[in-house]
């Protein structure tokens, strides 16, 4: 399967919160996906560590094989 993003096992604490627990997810190439959950859940996070503002603690993220 042709994956254009893949995060697995991220996780990010600041504190003593963790914002995400080994959170991983697989994006086929040409599929819509939309994040939705409650404040604080990690969406925000999330998309940090996708667009590489920040750093995971923990995990690995691949865009198109890298």
């Amino acid at each position: 399967m042709d994956y254009i993003l893949k995060a697995e096992n991220l996780t990010k604490i600041y504190g003593h919160h963790k914002a995400l627990d080994n959170f991983s997810i697989h994006i086929q190439q040409g599929s819509i996906y939309g994040l939705v959950g409650k404040n604080g859940a990690g969406k925000t996070t999330t998309i940090r560590i996708l667009t590489t503002q920040i750093k995971a603690d923990n995990g690995m993220v691949q865009i198109e094989g890298y």
